[in-house]
Parts: structure tokens; C-alpha cells; sequence
């Protein structure tokens, strides 16, 4: 009976994973860097050294993770032998990713049934994850986070059952050895190292007129970081955690999968140290709350927005943005081809951009563009993949955005942006003349349906889009085509005689 159930979760596991083949394929890569890491956990931890490859632990890190150690360490420790394999007994064969799969059918009793079942069981079912999959799908966002999410699952589903967050975090099994565990602890408590914080190329400017941000920035669709455009918004002087509490009282905001007041989410980020913290992300804000839409204004820069001819059907195009250290957004492409400003209020972010043509390491989208795997955390990224950019020809575009400044997005770019503190921010996706025929080709793609995001009708917002503009300015689209056609034959010219010029001798070569 027991391997037959075994055979049905198998089976549901490859149907629910079949999708998602690419992300777990991508996730084996954090195990690289894990042999090197420490040797020693404890010592990791309780002394706050740097290791051999400068990573530095929080403070407020928890001393262990019930005890589990990179998988280096095994071969460092001859005559040992690892605990998770033996506990697992003939499991032990899985890969830990699709050992977690399994136990995520599972629901909290058969969790903490199956702990007892040996040390290794207890270390997998403990994984915090786990947890946070059970209060977030069954407790919606009626919950306050206990310290670890185990914790706030029992003090919420058994209020009589007294336990304490480090109570459950306190056994620890000796010679357990895994890197996918490992890695995850380690990057839910890694400090950023400076090396990943030194390097800042973008462009700044303070008091340019529009024409100039058209001419130099959103004409030829890069990025730029604007200074001193804030400086009348009353939200940069008001929004703190006292003013934003008072004003929203038991207002719920989107968190991740859940809707959460925002004292609870305080409460949360206080506590939180995981591997992708929930991030406040919230699209209705100023439907939810009026006066936050009304103490701030959009950037003299921005202010053309044509998807304003949609009305009310327009899909979701401003967020208020509020997160711990930590938080933030994993490489992607703003939707549907738009543009985008964000406006940090409290707080700095780090930033780093790709240009289009620039597919950033350890990112794989698909070729139709639904889908994209990624490492599983921001924190992962940097420690496997940042420092192959140093040695990039065409390297990324860093900045740090504290409070008061702005950064522009330009259409179709990869960005990664992380908290480096508590951050509250405002961003807006917007359409201009300069991105209209780019979203108009986006909207008009075979898949648009698949691609199209922050709208109910995605399959025809590219008919009610068009139309609308038509109605309201017409004849724009045929003019932005026209001189799109110009812009094409123009570069074709250059291309020819680019390649018939000696540039260093001002003469001409002969290829024929």
C-alpha cells in the first residue's frame, strides 16, 4: 500500500514539474559554489569571519540550520558518512529538490508525523519552504508571522499548543550533508558582499529638461538615473512606517500569493530571514487607499502615457512597493513591452540591467518568451553568476537608488533589483510615443494571449489598444511607422559604408 502512494506522488510530482523542467535544471547550479564555502558550519557562523571567498553572515543569522553542511565537507571528513542518505533509506536515491517535491503534497500533521521517522526526515520536513507553502495556501493572509513559518503555521492551525519559533529550530543531526539545503540557508543569511555593491556606470543627471531625456535616454532606450524630481512629492516626506499605518488602518495590500494588513507585514519583515522574502506589491494602492495617489505626482519625464485611452481597461500599470533587506525582484522584462520609472522614497536599492540583446548568466527564457528560469533567489544569482559580467564586453548597467531618486527602465531590458535596507517605492509602467509600435508588435504576437499580464482581456487588447489611439491621435501610429522605415534604411546606409571606410585612415578599402 505504502509504495504504491509512493508511485502516485511520483507521478503527480513529474506532471506538476513537467512545466518547470528548465528551473530545476537551473537550481543544480547552486551547488557549485557550496564546497568552498566553510568547513565548518559553527564556526561560520559564531565567529562572523569572512571565508575563503569573502561571504559574510548576518549577525542576526540563526547559528544552524539544524545542523546541515555544505556536501564539500563529507570529503573533508574521511569515515563519515552522511546521515541524509541513510536516513532517507532507499529515497535516498532522489535528489533533494524532488524529495521537497514530494513532501510538498503533504499536508502539516503528516509533515510532523514523518519527522519522527528518522534524522533525515526530521532535517526535510523542517525545511522552511515547506511551511510557508502550508500558511500561504491555507491561511491566506490571515496569519502573524511567529519567528519561522513552522512556527506561525502551529500557533495558527493549534493556538493551544504552546511552542516557541527556537524551540523548533533547535535540534541539530550531526554529519547531515547537503548543498541544496545548505545553499538555501546560507543565502537566506548572507550579507551583500561590497564587491557586488562597488560598481555604479549608470548615467546620473539632475535638472534636465524632458527634450533632453527624450533625445539622450528614451529616443535611444537607455537607462538613467534622475536626481532631484522628488523633491516636491509630500509621500518623500511623509512615508514612514508610523504615517503609513495610521493612514492605511486594516487596509489589506498584496503580498506575494496573499493580501496582508500592513502592520502584520511589519511584523513579518521584523522577523523574516529567508532565502526570497514576501514583497509587498500592491497594483490597486490608490484604489485601496486615495490619498497615497494623491502625495506623489509622475515625473514631468513620464507623463505621457498613452495607455490612459484605455480607461479603466487599461491593464496594471503603477505599484507601491514595500520590502525588507533582502527583497526585491529576480531578473525579467517589464510587461507588455512597456517602459518603466521607479521611484525609491525610503531606502536604496541595487540595480543591474541588461539591454535587450543581452540574455544575463544563469537566466534561460523560453523561445517564445512565457517563461523563464532563473536561480532560485537574488542572493544565488550574485554568488554564481555576478562575477562572470567583470570579464563581459558588453557589461551591465549598475547604480545604487537611494530615497529621493529615480531610475528609468527602458523597454525590453533584463533588470535585477534587491533591497539593501527597508525600502518603500513607487514605480509606474508607462507607454510613449517613443515605445507605442514596440508594444503594439508585443500585443500583436501569436502568444500575446500567454504573454500579456495585469489585464483580464489579453486576447484583445491589442484591437481595443490600436483602436483607442487611432480615435485619440490619429494618424500617429502611420507617422511613428513611417519614420521607423526611415530609421531602418538610414542604418542600412551606414552599415555600407561603415564597412567600405578605413576609419583610422579616412580612406577608402576595397573587399570585392
Amino acid at each position: 500500500m505504502l509504495s504504491f502512494r509512493v508511485r502516485n506522488l511520483l507521478s503527480r510530482v513529474r506532471r506538476r514539474t513537467k512545466k518547470n523542467i528548465r528551473n530545476r535544471n537551473t537550481r543544480k547550479l547552486r551547488n557549485q559554489n557550496c564546497i568552498s564555502i566553510a568547513k565548518e558550519l559553527p564556526c561560520l557562523v559564531e565567529e562572523e569571519e569572512d571565508t575563503e571567498e569573502g561571504f559574510r553572515i548576518k549577525s542576526s543569522a540563526p547559528s544552524h540550520n539544524h545542523g546541515v553542511q555544505p556536501l564539500g565537507n563529507l570529503y573533508l571528513n574521511p569515515g563519515s558518512i552522511n546521515s541524509r542518505d541513510t536516513g532517507l533509506g532507499n529515497l535516498h536515491i532522489l535528489t533533494d529538490e524532488l524529495v521537497l517535491e514530494i513532501l510538498g503534497f503533504l499536508d502539516g500533521t503528516s509533515l510532523g508525523v514523518l519527522a519522527t521517522a528518522s534524522k533525515s526526515f526530521y532535517v526535510f520536513t523542517n525545511h522552511e519552504p515547506l511551511w510557508k507553502n502550508l500558511v500561504l495556501d491555507n491561511l491566506l493572509g490571515g496569519f502573524r508571522y511567529n519567528g519561522s513559518w513552522k512556527s506561525t503555521y502551529v500557533a495558527s492551525c493549534y493556538p493551544s499548543f504552546h511552542i516557541s519559533s527556537s524551540a523548533l529550530q533547535s535540534f541539530k543531526v550531526r554529519d547531515f550533508y547537503s548543498d541544496y539545503l545548505f545553499q538555501s540557508w546560507l543565502c537566506a543569511n548572507l550579507e551583500m558582499k561590497p564587491e557586488w555593491l562597488e560598481r555604479d556606470n549608470i548615467v546620473r543627471k539632475k535638472g534636465i529638461s524632458v527634450e533632453e531625456f527624450v533625445l539622450n535616454f528614451e529616443e535611444p532606450n537607455k537607462p538613467v538615473l534622475l536626481e532631484g524630481c522628488l523633491d516636491n512629492w509630500d509621500a518623500l516626506r511623509n512615508w514612514d512606517r508610523d504615517y503609513l499605518l495610521q493612514l492605511c488602518g486594516d487596509v489589506k495590500f498584496s503580498v506575494g500569493p496573499v493580501e496582508m494588513k500592513l502592520g502584520d507585514y511589519f511584523g513579518y519583515s521584523d522577523q523574516v530571514r529567508e532565502e526570497r522574502p514576501l514583497y509587498l506589491f500592491d497594483p490597486k494602492f490608490v484604489e485601496k487607499v486615495p490619498k497615497l495617489g494623491s502625495e506623489y505626482e509622475v515625473p514631468v519625464y513620464f507623463q505621457e502615457d498613452l495607455f490612459v485611452v484605455l480607461g479603466n481597461e487599461r491593464p496594471d500599470y503603477r505599484w507601491i512597493i514595500i520590502g525588507p533587506a533582502g527583497s526585491g525582484s529576480s531578473f525579467h522584462v517589464d510587461p507588455n513591452s512597456t517602459s518603466a520609472w521607479n521611484a525609491v522614497i525610503k531606502g536604496s536599492k541595487k540595480w543591474v540591467l541588461f539591454p535587450p540583446d543581452v540574455i544575463p548568466p544563469g537566466v534561460h527564457p523560453s523561445p517564445d518568451g512565457a517563461e523563464v528560469a532563473s536561480p532560485v533567489s537574488i542572493i544565488e544569482w550574485f554568488m554564481n553568476f555576478y562575477g562572470a559580467t567583470k570579464i563581459w564586453k558588453k557589461k551591465p548597467i549598475e547604480c545604487i537608488c537611494k530615497a529621493g531618486e529615480v531610475i528609468f527602465v527602458p523597454n525590453g531590458w533584463w533588470h535585477l533589483v534587491i533591497n539593501l535596507e527597508e525600502s518603500i517605492a513607487i514605480t509606474q509602467n508607462y507607454v510613449s510615443r517613443r515605445n507605442l509600435l514596440d508594444v503594439l508588435n508585443f500585443l500583436q504576437r501569436p502568444n500575446a494571449s500567454t504573454l500579456v499580464s495585469g489585464t483580464r482581456d489579453r486576447v484583445n487588447l491589442y484591437d481595443k489598444f490600436k483602436n483607442a489611439i487611432e480615435a485619440s491621435f490619429p494618424g500617429t501610429i502611420d507617422e511613428l511607422t513611417q519614420k521607423e522605415e526611415e530609421k531602418k534604411i538610414q542604418q542600412r546606409k551606414l552599415s555600407f559604408w561603415d564597412s567600405a571606410t578605413d576609419a583610422k585612415v579616412g580612406a577608402f578599402k576595397f573587399s570585392f
